[in-house]
């Protein structure tokens, strides 16, 4: 339904709403569970693995417009869940959710939705509201679903405005493990699920941030044993575990208020030279740690289709080389801040922004997007081989 301005008479059968911090009122018809919550509405332009975006932990407080308007047309099942049902706080969709029509699904999305107390709301002109949020850039909300129809809009306008915004938020305490956990599972095949590995491997201490778990399954691919430890895990508990390698993995919220605690860490990781690999989240606080800043975006990345250029020294033939890649991020390393000793390696032809780092004489790298591609393309995954190649086993 159209956008407004002012707050619209409610349509006759409407059961859910968007309450923007600006005043704007969005009706629709409401799914999955009942309810409101709080977050920042972004787009996503990707047209397949909607699940994966849903729990993506890197989505925490936040409300995902799908541009792509058929949502849910291909069900749920559980193999397509990135974590512990975590991740996006609800989703805004063009076409009303349809029955499933496809082999894998074990259930409709919005059951799936409602199981995993997540808030849709269908029949909103996602176009319009994209180009509200690439002009004006991603705006604060409530999405509310309520089937009776019965909503109190000052009071959802008035939550939207009084709540912080990322900016400044710590998100990682929301997604992060607690404890320790020996990762089990490799690639995923048709017919066979996850596959495993017990041969002996370099051991890969992953920090988690708030990561898919994808990620995981494609270090083991690329030849990894995997500890996922929590994001407040110390230096010292990490290197109790003997690392060949640490990996700094995606989450969401501020990097810089993240990094209070975690950048310290990764410092003395670099000053003892353990080699580091960082994604999203992690990416920007390696930055973080060698000298660089990081700033808030007016709109964000998000999608599967985000081409990014190999840039700097090093890359041989495959100098200029574009990769196109999956990414969800609302943060970015400031290119002009990276100190000399810090190559950029990567950059959007979006927007120049940044992408990739390498420091120098170290084997520590990161780059802003997802290279597990879940979901998205795989042009990437060579970063976790990179990695993994330049270990030793312990």
């Amino acid at each position: 339904m159209a956008l407004s301005a002012a707050t619209p008479a409610q349509p006759k059968g409407a059961t859910g709403c968007l309450v923007l911090a600006d005043g704007t009122v969005i009706w629709g018809k409401g799914f999955g569970t009942t309810g409101s919550a709080v977050g920042e509405v972004c787009f996503n332009t990707a047209m397949t693995g909607y699940q994966e975006v849903m729990t993506d932990p890197s989505y925490d407080s936040q409300i995902v417009t799908f541009t792509f308007p058929h949502i849910g047309n291909v069900g749920a099942n559980e193999e397509d869940v990135e974590s512990r049902g975590l991740g996006a706080v609800g989703c805004i969709v063009r076409e009303e959710v349809t029955p499933h029509s496809n082999f894998r699904a074990r259930d409709e999305f919005v059951e799936w939705m409602k199981n995993h107390g997540k808030i849709g709301l269908s029949g909103v002109d996602t176009r319009a509201l994209t180009r509200k949020i690439r002009l004006e850039g991603a705006p604060n909300a409530v999405i509310a679903h309520e089937p009776g129809g019965n909503f109190d809009v000052p009071a959802l306008l008035k939550q939207a405005q009084e709540w912080s915004g990322l900016e400044g938020l710590d998100l990682v305490p929301n997604v992060s493990r607690t404890e320790n956990e020996d990762w089990r599972g490799g690639h995923w095949q048709l017919g066979l699920g996850y596959t495993e590995s017990n041969a002996e491997r370099p051991h890969v201490v992953a920090m988690d941030f708030g990561a898919k778990d994808n990620i995981f399954r494609n270090l083991v691919k690329a030849g990894a044993k995997v500890t996922v430890v929590p994001g407040r895990s110390t230096f010292e508990e990490i290197m109790a575990l003997k690392p060949d390698g640490v990996f700094l993995s995606n989450g969401p919220g501020d990097p810089a208020a993240t990094g209070e605690y975690a950048v310290p860490v990764i410092k003395q990781l670099l000053d003892v030279d353990v080699p580091l690999f960082g994604i999203c989240l992690g990416h920007q606080m390696l930055g973080l740690a060698v000298g660089a800043k990081t700033s808030k975006m007016h709109q964000g990345h998000r999608g599967a289709n985000h081409p990014v250029q190999r840039v700097g020294a090093g890359w041989g033939d495959s100098q200029g080389l574009i990769e196109i890649t999956s990414m969800n991020h609302g943060f970015a390393v400031d290119a002009d801040t990276l100190p000399p000793e810090v190559e950029q390696t990567h950059v959007s032809l979006f927007d120049g922004s940044n992408c990739g780092i390498a420091v120098k004489g170290k084997k520590a790298f990161g780059v802003q997007y997802h290279p597990e591609a879940s979901p998205g393309p795989q042009d990437s995954f060579y970063l976790f081989e990179k990695f993994i190649g330049g270990l030793s086993p312990e």
